[in-house]
This record gives structure tokens, C-alpha cells and sequence, in this order.
């Protein structure tokens, strides 16, 4: 396979992994909440929307049964952490785990494969036979994200949303003004793994197969697609545009990944370069906004040691002078 085709399938597979990558920033960057469901609600996506076109449904639709799965793994999330008062992480945790179990039901089995059988992609690609495989898969996953952009945009606007993320930025000021925390919390969760299960879904589809461990380190790959969108594209401008550079930051971790495989780097590997991007692009931030300091004050210490060694070179220039 030509580097070219690599870079396609990439950036294909990374517009599909996008819509996870935007429900991880609704709990990380707009809830500031430690939510690691995505790990099982992203299987949960692949294992509802495999079950059912297997069975014979139209795959547009079983997207909806995905994405309305997803919603209740975050719903079960946000209730043990509400309601029950159990910590967030904690929470997450206990539902990621549970789903493991509930994924292999709703399968029967650990995987299920989809060859032959009709998903979007071979659906779409069956009415456009010129386009290959990575462009259809493409153009669905730009779609997709375009419509998910636009209606974080416009939901994020509302009373609810502005709510939403006036909970993540001061709980105990919003709490103060009358909003009820744990109902926008859990909104936050339910929409957000809403949308890691519908990506899960499309994921499942664009493979050709749904696996009950398709959804391990899907937090890690979702924190380094934020960050690394933030770093190259800035976090200072509106709403919509923080979108947008998450899409892209999926897109470019996807393509990283691809080149790194292609040059020769062990896929085992994988785990350890997405720790070291995360890391990476977490310091270039820190980095960025104590370098200035650290280099004024390396300068201040460098004048300071010529002027006491012009000053000490005085002193005995003068001492010398006496002694003649």
C-alpha cells in the first residue's frame, strides 16, 4: 500500500474517530470531568449498530439505536456520580467495566464481523463505485462531524448548554444562581457518550467488524486528539472554532500514527507513542509560557556575573595600582 493511500485511509479514519474525539472534549474541556465510559461506551456504539444490521437493519438507522445506547452508559455514569455521590473517575471507571460484560451480551460472542454485509460505507460506495473506500469513508465522516459541530454549536448557545458549561467552569457559582448541577451534569455525560457510541458505531461499520475490546485506550486516543488540536490551532478563539480544531486534531493523530506505522514502528508500540504525544503536548503549553521567564532570567544572571567580574577586575586593577 502506497504512502498516499495510507495517508487517505488515515485522515479517513480519523474524521470517523472525530465524533468520539468531540464527545471527550464535552466531558473534558466544557464539564471538566475525569470520564472514562468512553472506554466502554465506545464498544457498546460498535456492538449495538453490529448486532442489528446483522439482523438485517437499515445501518443509518441502527446509528440512532447506537447513539441512543450511548446516552444511557452516560446516564448510568452521571446517576452513580449525582445521585450516589460516588466520584467521578470512580464512576466511570465502575461503568466501563460493567460494560465490558454487558457489550459481550448484547453481541453474544467477543466479536462479530460485517463482511457481506450491508453498512454505510458499502451502502454509499455501492451508489458512487468511482469513489474508493478511504474517500467515501471520508466524505461520511466530514459529514457526520459537520452535522455534530453544528449542533454542539447551537446547543452549547442555549439556556441548558450555557448552563452545561457554566457547571464545568464554577459548579458552586452556577449552584448559587439556582441550576440544578447534577441534572446538567448528567446531560453533559449522556451527550457526550452519545457521541462516542454513534463514532463507535461508524468506526464498527468502517472495519467490518465490532470486537468487545475495540474500545480500549479510546480516552487516551480521544485526550491526545483535544490537546493536540489545541496546540496547533490555539484555544482563543469562539466556540465553534474549538470544535474544529478537535476534528483536526483527530485527524492529524490518526495521519501521526500512519507515518510513524509506515516508517517502520511496531504496532505494539502504539500505546507507548500516544503516551509520549499526550505528554508532549501537554509540556509545549508549560513550556511555551515559561520559556520567556526562564530565558529573561538567564540573561539578568549572565549580566549580573559580568558586571561583579568587570567590577572585581576593577577592584584589583585598583588594589594593584596602590601597591606600586
Amino acid at each position: 500500500m502506497g504512502l498516499l493511500q495510507a495517508l487517505q485511509g488515515a485522515a479517513a479514519q480519523g474524521v470517523l474517530w472525530s465524533i468520539m474525539t468531540l464527545g471527550v472534549y464535552i466531558t473534558f474541556k466544557v464539564l471538566d470531568f475525569a470520564d472514562l465510559t468512553v472506554d466502554g461506551s465506545f464498544a457498546t456504539g460498535g456492538a449495538v449498530t453490529a448486532i442489528l444490521i446483522s439482523h438485517g437493519m437499515n445501518p443509518f438507522l441502527a446509528l440512532l439505536f447506537a447513539l441512543a445506547a450511548g446516552m444511557v452508559c452516560g446516564f448510568i455514569t452521571g446517576f452513580l456520580h449525582t445521585k450516589l455521590e460516588i466520584p467521578g473517575i470512580l464512576a466511570g471507571i465502575l461503568t466501563m467495566i460493567a460494560l465490558y460484560s454487558i457489550n459481550i451480551r448484547i453481541m453474544g460472542q467477543a466479536n462479530i464481523p460485517l463482511l457481506g454485509i450491508s453498512t454505510i460505507i458499502t451502502t454509499v460506495t455501492g451508489l458512487y463505485p468511482a469513489l474508493s473506500v478511504n474517500i467515501i469513508s471520508l466524505i461520511i465522516g466530514f459529514l457526520f462531524a459537520a452535522a455534530v459541530i453544528g449542533f454542539l454549536y447551537w446547543f452549547f448557545g442555549t439556556e441548558i448548554g450555557c448552563s452545561v458549561r457554566a457547571t464545568g467552569n464554577n459548579e458552586y457559582m452556577v449552584r448559587a444562581l439556582g441550576v440544578n448541577t447534577d441534572k446538567t451534569k448528567i446531560l453533559g455525560l449522556v451527550l457526550s457518550n452519545g457521541l462516542v457510541a454513534l463514532s463507535g458505531a461508524m468506526v464498527a461499520q468502517s472495519q467490518g467488524y465490532a470486537d468487545v475490546g475495540m474500545g480500549t485506550g479510546t480516552i487516551m486516543i480521544g485526550l491526545a486528539s483535544v490537546i493536540i488540536g489545541e496546540v496547533l490551532m490555539g484555544n482563543r478563539f469562539s466556540f465553534a472554532y474549538k470544535l474544529i480544531s478537535a476534528v483536526v486534531g483527530s485527524v492529524i493523530y490518526r495521519v501521526i500514527i500512519a507515518l510513524v506505522l509506515w516508517f517502520g514502528l511496531k504496532s505494539t508500540d502504539l500505546k507507548l507513542l500516544t503516551a509520549i504525544m499526550v505528554a508532549v503536548a501537554l509540556a509545549v503549553p508549560v513550556v511555551k509560557r515559561k520559556s520567556p521567564a526562564f530565558f529573561r532570567n538567564l540573561a539578568e544572571k549572565w549580566q549580573n556575573f559580568i558586571a561583579r567580574f568587570r567590577k572585581s577586575a576593577r577592584t584589583s586593577a585598583a588594589n594593584g595600582g596602590e601597591a606600586k
